[in-house]
């Protein structure tokens, strides 16, 4: 595997989602752990695996069904990667926003990306959401940057701004809903980490200090990557558990699938409202 995306491989993934669907979503999503059954709500829907598309990063991890579902949610047609691929899965990290330039050359001028985050904010508590205001990326900031290499010209300039990762207007959208329907949101900055290992309470407490509410091993390098291209970004964190900053608990996977079953109903809620919207 190239360490590097090149637009002959883009090209390929394009050419094969087209030769299995005739529609043309202008919306992408990205599931998380556990918040993937949002696409079986789409219909009529194309389904595409992963593992059929040229180039594209398979994921490994339960919880992620490795798919596209391509059709009409609330009046809009959308493309939902059910599931992604991680970093710590072994893919080099330009490998990780690849989807994303799929995407951008299949027509995707907003994307929606969610994650099942632990809280690092004490105030928060699982089962909540958090809509994602700014991130810190300490990967990228470590050199494991998704744009590290020949630059896309096509897509985006060499040194893209990174100061409005999150669209404002969509953000506003958000709240506007969350409003109408009752449901409490956060507002909060999330952090990126390599994985896979859960983080120490040393870890949390430094994040914290920082500025950190939130904390993942996903996301930001999509959002990088779709910020270079020029696609309007909204971000969730379904908040799956406490903030260990003294060690008295233990973190696991299957806690955060099993926060995702209460998270996912109001993220869907949040999602139908927004495309009903668009």
């Amino acid at each position: 595997m190239s360490e590097f995306i090149k637009v002959e491989q883009i090209n390929a993934a394009v050419d094969e989602i087209h030769k299995r669907t005739k529609q043309n979503p202008k919306v992408g999503l990205i599931l998380g752990s556990g918040l993937g059954d949002l696409a079986e709500s789409v219909k009529p829907a194309d389904f595409i695996d992963y593992k059929d598309i040229p180039s594209w990063p398979v994921s490994t991890i339960q919880g992620h069904k490795g798919r596209l579902v391509i059709g009409d949610l609330e009046g809009t047609t959308v493309l939902i990667m059910q599931g992604r691929a991680h970093y710590y899965e072994g893919y080099p990290i330009s490998q990780i926003g690849f989807p994303i330039r799929v995407m951008k050359k299949l027509g995707i001028e907003k994307l929606i990306v969610t994650n099942a985050a632990g809280a690092i904010n004490p105030e928060y508590k699982p089962g909540e959401v958090m809509i994602i205001t700014d991130h810190l990326s300490l990967m990228s900031m470590g050199g494991e940057n998704p744009l590290r290499g020949p630059n896309l010209d096509e897509f985006g300039a060499r040194f893209p701004d990174m100061s409005r990762c999150y669209d404002e207007k969509l953000i506003e959208k958000t709240l506007t809903v969350c409003n109408e329907k009752s449901i409490d949101v956060h507002e909060g900055v999330y952090v990126c980490l390599a994985g896979p290992s859960f983080e120490t309470p040393a870890d949390l407490r430094f994040l914290r200090l920082i500025g950190a509410d939130a904390v993942g091993m996903s996301t930001v390098p999509e959002v990088i990557v779709a910020v270079h291209s020029g696609i309007q970004v909204l971000g969730f964190s379904g908040i799956s558990n406490k903030a260990n900053l003294d060690g008295s608990t233990v973190t696991t996977h299957e806690e955060v699938l099993q926060a995702g079953k209460a998270i996912a109903p109001k993220l869907e809620t949040i999602i139908r409202g927004l495309l009903a919207n668009m």
